[in-house]
This record gives structure tokens, C-alpha cells and sequence, in this order.
């Protein structure tokens, strides 16, 4: 299965410019999405042109009751 995958990512190097599809695999595995699926999406989306969001925060975005954070599975 993966074969299939790896060969589809390759043919759409056919359809775009490698310089795109660079940059597409670069974001698919920024964000996790590594499936032939979602580097067809980016290019489709023109993600691959967008700069990667690199604001990434380790805090919780509010201090809630509920939200029991790392120290409570230790």
C-alpha cells in the first residue's frame, strides 16, 4: 500500500512543478499529514506557496478547572 502511495506522490510531479511538490512534502510532514491525500490537497490549496505558521504554543490557551495538564499523568 504504501508503494501505491509513494508512486502517486511521485506522478504528481507530472501534474506540478517539483518546486511545489518540494515544498508540499516539506509541509505535509510539518504538520503530520503525510498521506498521498494530503499532499494532493495542499497543491490543490496552494498551501504549498503559504509560509508555514511557526507560532506554536506550549501553554494551554486558558487556564480552565478541567484542564489537567501534563504534571497530572506523571
Amino acid at each position: 500500500m504504501g508503494y501505491r502511495s509513494c508512486l502517486g506522490i511521485i506522478r504528481l510531479g507530472q501534474r506540478y512543478p517539483a518546486p511545489r511538490v518540494e515544498a508540499a512534502a516539506e509541509r505535509a510532514l510539518a504538520t503530520g499529514a503525510v498521506s498521498y491525500k494530503s499532499i494532493e490537497s495542499i497543491l490543490r490549496r496552494r498551501l504549498d506557496q503559504q509560509p508555514l505558521s511557526t507560532n506554536v504554543s506550549s501553554q494551554p490557551p486558558t487556564a480552565h478547572g478541567n484542564v489537567r495538564g501534563a504534571e497530572y499523568f506523571q
